[in-house]
């Protein structure tokens, strides 16, 4: 009997998964606020420097074109002022009447205005994060992503270790802390550090959500619940632009999304551990007590009864330590290389697109939270049509088109004119519901491919990949100083390569979930049956693989 099999004979996708599933997805609404939240709370407003105060006269009473520069389109400029005011430059009207010619101008020695507008409070107000600094913005966002690479590889490892509840349940708690202290951040140094952390907690959540998720439901169920959980995150995003558009000042907003967490904090401890993690750590006593409140959620009560500890030990047949641990075993044997190379490329060039379309609303020219919203909802469909490609045609054919798809359409805006830029959104928003069902395809494939043994360790390292690809997308902007569409070149080209290295993966609709690295090296053709041992000292499998 296998898991898959138990699960089936204990009520398969019954109460307890439900309820289970249910109260997972819950928290995963917030994720997308804290992802994308910098959207709001860095929002840059119109600004110019603050003119020099003048002798005898109130700034209400000097022309703004006297003391500020005008650019080449009759706006403010944001970073320079005159020296001295150039009263030549207005008519008794207070008009423009002229031209300064070469008169000297200096940065804003005095602070900045902002402008009423759509944003009136952010980091970027309450800071000055503009002209010389306006790269802190940027760094800010790059600390948070920082957090999430660091925690994707630090709890993957821990979960594998103590166990997906504990460590969900001290990320749910955390998330929360860490956010209220964003929002009570004193310095812009305080709010980094804050962020930093809560980007560490939120590694955890989403990889343990997804490895319980994973780990409690029948094979046909994998892929409906998966999306589910995708679901929960585009719904997020609308949950962000409402609360953005009723919270204008950012430490509100900060706090609203925030608190939730220490309500999910008091209801985890209602979990029930992963089974399947207990008996491969070999703890099959922990396994049949929460096997048999399963049961007894789901109206089965007299097969749990029946279960036994000789019976859970033989689901799995444990491995002997792997040398190096958890993550050497990533790559020590073919199979692993190929799951492990293929699914950093699937990860890494989703994030890195995503969140060089996503991270940018104010530069498409619409309003930003009509943007926001779009963006949003274009993932309804998207993820619909990734579960159907899942479930009928299987998960690579899904990933690799997802992954091409967008590639194409990055690429198309390349040829579109900004003269066009309602065509160059639309491009944008299909690229980026393509990348939506990317992500969607890929917490399921990979959950899939790795053996249960690691495959914290594994979704870690695709969640890794993830968040590199998030860091170095901010960085891809700046090549547009070599040329506009590098940028675009580079964020189009990386889906489609990874879609190519997609088809090298295997193949795991309707298969049982691996339990060992001997489960994953037998899928690839790697081993003919149980006799044959794993090369866990050598890099190259006993037939020459």
């Amino acid at each position: 009997m296998s898991f898959v099999e138990l699960l089936s004979r204990l009520g398969g996708m019954g109460r307890f998964q439900v309820t289970y599933v249910t109260a997972l997805a819950i928290p995963l609404l917030m994720l997308a606020s804290h992802n994308l939240l910098q959207n709001f709370t860095a929002g840059v407003p119109e600004h110019h420097c603050r003119p020099r105060p003048v002798v005898n006269a109130t700034l209400a009473d000097v022309p703004l074109v006297v003391s500020i520069p005008w650019d080449g389109q009759r706006r403010p400029q944001r970073c320079r002022r005159y020296v001295e005011p150039q009263w030549h430059l207005s008519d008794a009207n207070g008009s423009a009447n002229g031209s300064a010619g070469e008169a000297a101008t200096e940065p804003c020695h005095d602070g900045w205005t902002y402008l009423d507008g759509i944003f009136t409070d952010t980091i970027v107000t309450e800071w000055d994060l503009v002209c010389d600094s306006k790269k802190m913005r940027q760094v800010a966002q790059s600390i948070y992503m920082a957090g999430i690479l660091l925690g994707s590889g630090l709890f993957g490892v821990l979960s594998d270790k103590f166990g997906r509840r504990a460590l969900l349940t001290w990320c749910y708690l955390q998330l929360g802390a860490t956010g209220v202290g964003t929002a009570a951040a004193p310095s812009l140094l305080v709010y980094c550090l804050c962020r930093f952390l809560t980007g560490l907690a939120m590694a955890g959540v989403s990889l343990n959500s997804a490895s319980l998720c994973m780990e409690w439901i029948p094979t046909k169920a994998r892929a409906v619940v998966g999306t589910i959980n995708g679901y929960c995150y585009t719904l997020g995003q609308f949950v962000l632009a409402a609360a953005a558009f009723a919270l204008p000042r950012w430490r509100q907003l900060q706090l609203v999304v925030s608190l939730p967490f220490f309500v999910f904090f008091f209801y985890s401890w209602l979990y029930v551990e992963s089974a399947r993690w207990q008996v491969t750590s070999g703890r099959p006593d922990l396994a049949l007590r929460g096997l048999r409140k399963v049961a007894r959620v789901n109206g089965r009560k007299e097969e749990g009864d029946k279960l036994s500890e000789e019976a859970l030990r033989t689901l799995v047949h444990p491995e002997p330590p792997l040398p190096g641990g958890a993550v050497a075993a990533l790559v020590r044997t073919p199979g692993m290389r190929i799951v492990s190379c293929g699914v950093s490329f699937v990860w890494f060039s989703t994030s890195f697109a995503y969140y060089g379309l996503a991270m940018d609303l104010q530069g498409f020219g619409f309003n930003v939270y009509l943007s926001q919203v779009v963006f949003g909802a274009v993932d309804i469909p998207a993820k619909l049509l990734s579960v159907l490609v899942i479930s009928c045609c299987g998960r690579r054919p899904a990933q690799g088109g997802a992954l091409a798809l967008a590639g194409l359409c990055i690429l198309a805006n390349i040829f579109v004119p900004s003269e066009l830029p309602t065509l160059r959104m639309a491009l944008a928003v299909v690229g980026k519901g393509a990348l939506a069902a990317s992500f969607n395809c890929a917490y399921i494939f990979s959950g899939e491919l790795f053996p249960t043994v690691i495959r914290q360790t594994g979704m870690g390292l695709g969640g890794t990949m993830a968040r590199v690809g998030g860091m170095v997308a901010p960085l891809v902007r700046m090549a547009a100083e070599v040329t506009p569409a590098l940028p675009l070149v580079i964020y189009g080209a990386a889906p489609i390569v990874s879609a190519i290295a997609t088809c090298f993966l295997p193949e795991t609709r309707n298969a049982p979930l691996p339990e060992t690295v001997k489960d994953v090296e037998r899928r690839a053709g790697h081993l003919e049956d149980d006799d044959v041992a794993v090369p866990l000292s050598s890099t190259k499998s006993q037939d020459g693989a």
